[in-house]
Parts: structure tokens; C-alpha cells; sequence
């Protein structure tokens, strides 16, 4: 189970591609086991995942105020016990955690429909903290994220299925009361006009991560309801896209008003798959110009953790950038964009992007270190600047590295 990244030089379509062969990377699920622990609660077994693992001897460590687990963790590692899955095939120990890790997340959804995050040590379910709230936030969309991507591969559990389906009837309606569709107003911030009907009115990121999961939901239910929300939400993740090919910044979304952040930045990726299930090119043409347009530059740049922008005349002009902390988190979404936009295009130069966005994790960065350690699964939770990196691994890291390579060894198999 071994790949190796490409470099690439330049990314335009009328450049040269160059191969560069660095040290192989594989697939190691160890340190993800490491974090992946069953406890009771509830009066069921359920699987959770550690919050933090901290260098040199990756014990487990919580977060104050909040807990040592949480629905924003678990969730996304039932989606990578599924793209293990898809690459690997099924066996009857990753669909055991699949099981236990929903189980773990259908009980904390809470009495009004949303779900709470955390659970703290004496395993009581957090319901204050601001990280922890049930409301139509991060982990909501997470939990419905999760749960659609684990519904298909539960067959051969009907009651966990049903408990599912319920779940999601539920969180979904209440999505559908907060989030009504309204006509559709812009406001303009520094100059740019911005879509203001939107997740947090201008959450261009929360709502890419709504349509993920609202594409799963309609192709497991054929809700009619669910391609309303979907072309709403997808109309102002377009009015959030700023630049073209030849202006900055090149076609990126911004993620909320006027600043881009890398970190959970999955607008063109949500295009691409709401296009491709709905037959809609509008969506699949906006999500490609920020992949061929400021993917390219922002490797060539070096990445960054954050910027923010102003209009000058017809043009916009950056205000402010953050280049660190980058994080493996701030890297899947593109990945997972690029590899996305090969399976609708077949171009191998988006195929080529896709690993040469990957290669951040095995030492073509900033710190000039790899990320990912090969021989133990551990992801360092991120780099702090030149030729330095945060040795922790957490969850968030180890789930969203995986996420990564899961997905670089399914373009290999194409």
C-alpha cells in the first residue's frame, strides 16, 4: 500500500507537468486505532475518538471546558473507516467501528434535533460550552455528514439504520425551519459583494459542508426538498467566489465575508459533487476555476493559513494574510477537490494537482519536513513556520491526513 507524490512545477494547462519522485508514502492506520477507544455510554457500547495526542508519547489529553471527545472528531472518522472501505474493501472490524462510532453520535443529538459535541471525562454530555451548544453549527453538519455516509454500509444493521433515518428526519426539518429559503440578498464588505443568506448569514464554509451532506441525504432518500436547499446554498458559495484564472485571487471562495481560510474550505468540492448529482454545469464550471485557477498559485506561494481582501475598482487587492498555522486540515478539502474534479473530467492535470497538493504531507512545505510518519500513522498537528512543526497528532490531524492519502490511493486506482 504505497504511493509516491508528484511535483508539479506549474499547474496551467498550457505548462509542462514535471514529475518528481520523492520517498514513498503508505497508508498506516495505527495511530488511528490508537485513538479510537469503546466505552459504554448510554447502555451501549460506543466508539469514540481521542481529542488529543501529545508528542513525545502520544498519551491522550481533552481540551478544558469541553471534553475528551467529540462529534466533530467521530463523524469524520466514520467517513474514513468508508474511504477505507471504497479502497480496501469491507471486512467485518471496520464496519464494527462504523456501527459503534454512529452509535456514539446519534447519542448526542440532542433533544431539539442539533447535536452536542463534547463529553467530558465523567462522561456527561456538554451542553453549555459555546463549542458544545446544540444548534446549527460545525457539528451538526458533521453528525449529518457522518451518519449519511455510514447509512448504506449498515445494512446488515436495520435497528442502527432506523435509528439513522430518524435522526436525520429530524435534524433535517429543523435545518429546513432555521434556515428557510428567503430571497436571496447580498451585502457588500470592503467593496465585495457577498451572499448575507447563507449558514451564519455569510458562512460560505458551514454551508459547503451542509451540502455534502444534503447530496448524501438525496441520494439515499430522493428528498425533493433537498435540491431547493442545495441550489440556494450553491448560488451563494458562487457569489462568494472572487477573481478569475488571471485576477486575484484567482477564482478562490471565501469562506466567511470577505476572508478565505484554508481549513475546512470544501466549497468547490460540494460543487462538484452537487453538480454532478443534480446535472447542474454552472456548479461543476464555478468549482473548477478555483481549482485550476488558485490552487496552482497558492502551492507556488508556499500555502497559507488565512487572508482577507478588499475591491479596488473592479479588481481586489489582499488586506492581510496569515501563513501559519497550516494544517492537514487546511489541505483535504483541496485534495479532495482536485481528485473530484479528475473523476468528471478525466484530466490528468487535475489528478497530478490532487497529489502535488498531497505532498505537503511528505516534506514539500514550508518546514521542509514530512508531516506524516509512514512507519507509525502519526500526522503532526501542523506546521508553526520555516522548518518548524507542531510534533502533536490529534484527532483532527490523523483523520484529515488519512483522509488524504485514502483519497490520493483511489485517483491510483482509477
Amino acid at each position: 500500500m504505497v504511493f509516491y507524490f508528484l511535483f508539479i512545477v506549474s499547474c496551467s494547462k498550457s505548462e509542462e507537468v514535471v514529475p518528481i519522485v520523492p520517498a514513498p508514502v503508505g497508508i498506516n492506520l495505527n495511530h488511528f486505532n490508537h485513538l479510537y477507544e469503546e466505552i459504554n455510554f448510554k447502555g451501549e457500547k460506543v466508539g469514540i475518538i481521542h481529542l488529543y495526542s501529545n508528542y513525545p508519547s502520544y498519551e491522550f489529553e481533552g481540551a478544558a471546558n469541553e471534553g475528551f471527545t467529540c462529534v466533530d472528531d467521530v463523524a469524520r472518522a466514520i467517513v474514513v473507516w468508508s474511504e477505507y472501505i471504497k479502497v480496501y474493501g469491507s471486512d467485518a472490524a471496520s464496519l464494527d467501528k462504523i456501527k459503534k462510532l454512529s452509535l456514539f453520535v446519534l447519542d448526542l443529538q440532542n433533544e431539539n434535533g442539533y447535536f452536542n459535541n463534547f463529553i467530558g471525562s465523567d462522561l456527561s454530555i456538554n451542553t453549555t460550552y459555546p463549542t458544545s451548544v446544540a444548534t446549527l453549527s460545525w457539528w451538526s453538519l458533521r453528525a449529518l455528514w457522518g451518519l449519511e455516509t455510514a447509512y448504506p454500509l449498515l445494512a446488515q444493521e436495520p435497528l442502527v439504520q432506523q435509528r439513522i433515518n430518524t435522526a436525520m428526519s429530524k435534524l433535517l426539518t429543523n435545518i429546513r425551519r432555521d434556515l428557510p429559503l428567503v430571497e436571496e440578498k447580498t451585502t457588500v464588505v470592503d467593496g465585495i459583494e457577498m451572499p448575507s443568506w447563507l449558514l451564519d448569514r455569510y458562512a460560505a464554509d458551514q454551508s459547503a459542508l451542509l451540502i455534502i451532506g444534503l447530496v448524501r441525504n438525496y441520494e439515499r432518500t430522493s428528498n425533493v426538498e433537498d435540491p431547493l436547499w442545495i441550489a440556494s446554498l450553491a448560488r451563494g458559495i458562487m457569489v462568494s467566489q472572487k477573481g478569475d484564472t488571471d485576477h486575484y485571487p484567482y477564482g478562490a471562495f471565501m469562506s466567511y465575508t470577505n476572508n478565505w481560510h484554508a481549513w475546512g474550505n470544501d466549497q468547490a468540492y460540494a460543487l462538484l459533487i452537487a453538480g454532478r448529482a443534480l446535472n447542474n454545469q454552472l456548479y461543476i464550471d464555478s468549482a473548477l476555476r478555483e481549482i485550476e485557477g488558485f490552487y496552482p498559485k497558492l502551492i507556488r506561494s508556499g500555502f497559507a493559513e488565512s487572508f482577507s481582501i478588499r475591491a479596488i475598482g473592479s479588481n481586489y487587492e489582499e488586506i492581510r494574510r496569515s501563513k501559519y498555522p497550516q494544517i492537514a486540515y487546511g489541505i483535504r478539502p483541496m485534495v479532495w477537490a482536485a481528485a473530484e474534479a479528475y473523476r468528471y473530467s478525466k484530466n490528468s492535470s487535475h489528478s497530478a494537482l490532487a497529489t502535488n497538493l498531497a505532498a505537503w504531507l511528505s516534506g514539500t512545505n514550508d518546514a521542509g519536513i514530512a508531516i506524516y510518519n509512514p512507519g507509525t500513522g502519526v500526522c503532526f498537528d501542523g506546521i508553526d513556520g520555516l522548518g518548524s512543526v507542531n510534533k502533536n497528532s490529534g484527532a483532527e490531524s490523523t483523520i484529515e491526513s488519512l483522509l488524504v492519502l485514502l483519497e490520493i490511493e483511489k485517483l491510483r486506482k482509477l
